[in-house]
């Protein structure tokens, strides 16, 4: 059933969306003020907020646009949110006016057993918490100040306490790869719903990280399909779309067609991936792949609207124009929704509605945010190249 903002109801409480329409996920970064150095940190965040942040009015604005919208889900990130003095009344207002609302604090004093209760009884749906590397040592070097793993595992804890369904976000690079199958290990002890997995996007402090080659990306893959396959999470993979391909073609191969390198694609990826309800009433999947610009924004502390934190080519300002003007009809989101405009492989690619590669990484690495995503190895067939006129 349509419901007369741009979506359709399905099943599991999820909304199938029209990405032309309506982003299924909305991410507010609240304040680049935040108490960690993460090496990675695209916004290279500081202690200070900065005066010209969106107000509490300008807040109320923007969720009620994207209530307005028919917008699933909504985030509030950092810097560290819980910078921000009105944080729960936020959580409630956008909860409220029908949004499942994130968070994701920062594991620093500020996070503590009561905030999480108040997380909670603010109307928060889901918290996300970091968490890089297995062991304390690498991981407070990553996030920049000791004490942020033993924080992080003490917020696990207080956020079950409360049954407050919980994330686990990871960053991948060169030198987190070899203690993937032991991060594998702890993410599965700490009853989580989620479980985000990102990609290095090279910008921001991240710019200075060794990233990763499309073979390493290929064999990380493989360890989260695994993980997938006998989970009771979900794995969501972020800045890597073409991780669903690899998905397609492995469930093609398992279905009996011998040539997954250049065959088309199926029409919908297997349910592990679909499904728009995890564990526990978790904040739920999108029913197709979700890219920079398509099917999701974001939106900067100064109310710039960008296609991804991590393709910082704004579209506009909330402070000046509609969200969903900027959403719908901006030049450069709209490029962002047209495969055919892609370059290169991914412009001929059979998969490229399906995963359209990493735009924010083609622009970080290329200049190009419509080039192909240099992470992926992966060649079309010959048939496909001349189908294309290649």
């Amino acid at each position: 059933m349509r419901d007369g903002r741009g979506s359709t109801q399905a099943t599991g409480g999820m909304p199938r969306l029209d990405y032309h329409q309506t982003p299924f996920l909305i991410i507010w970064e609240t304040t680049q003020a935040c108490d960690l150095a993460c090496r990675h940190c695209r916004a290279s965040a500081r202690p200070d907020s900065d005066p010209r942040e969106l107000t509490t009015q300008e807040g109320e604005s923007l969720l009620r646009q994207a209530g307005a919208m028919g917008v699933p889900i909504f985030i509030l990130s950092g810097g560290d949110p819980l910078k921000r003095k009105d944080l729960f009344h936020l959580i409630r207002f956008g909860a409220d006016r029908g949004l499942r609302m994130a968070t994701v604090p920062a594991a620093t004093p500020l996070l503590t057993e009561e905030v999480v209760k108040r997380l909670k009884d603010s109307g928060l749906s889901q918290m996300a918490l970091s968490l890089d590397f297995p062991e304390a040592a690498l991981h407070d070097g990553f996030r920049g100040v000791p004490g942020a793993f033993e924080k992080t595992m003490q917020a696990a804890e207080w956020a079950h306490k409360c049954d407050l369904p919980l994330q686990i976000n990871t960053t991948l690079w060169s030198e987190s790869i070899p203690h993937l199958p032991r991060m594998v290990d702890l993410v599965r002890r700490l009853d989580i719903v989620f479980w985000e997995v990102f990609f290095l996007v090279p910008t921001g402090r991240g710019a200075a990280l060794q990233g990763l080659t499309p073979q390493a990306c290929e064999e990380l893959f493989e360890v989260l399909y695994t993980v997938q396959k006998s989970a009771n999470f979900l794995v969501k993979v972020t800045e890597a779309p073409h991780y669903r391909r690899y998905v397609a073609q492995r469930e093609m191969a398992a279905q009996g067609a011998t040539d997954g390198g250049s065959c088309r694609p199926p029409a919908e990826l297997p349910e592990q991936l679909t499904r728009t309800e995890g564990p526990g009433g978790s904040i739920g999947l999108a029913q197709s792949g979700v890219n920079a610009g398509n099917g999701f924004l974001f939106v900067s502390h100064r109310g710039e609207v960008f296609p991804s934190g991590f393709l910082p080519l704004s579209a506009g300002t909330l402070r000046k124009q509609r969200l969903d003007w900027i959403y719908r009809y901006s030049p450069l989101f709209r490029a962002l929704r047209s495969p055919e405009q892609l370059k290169g492989v991914c412009g001929v690619c059979q998969f490229n509605t399906m995963c359209g590669g990493s735009r924010s990484r083609a622009h970080a690495l290329t200049g190009d945010f419509m080039a192909s995503d240099p992470w992926c190895g992966f060649r079309p067939g010959r048939r496909e190249r001349l189908a294309a006129g290649a």
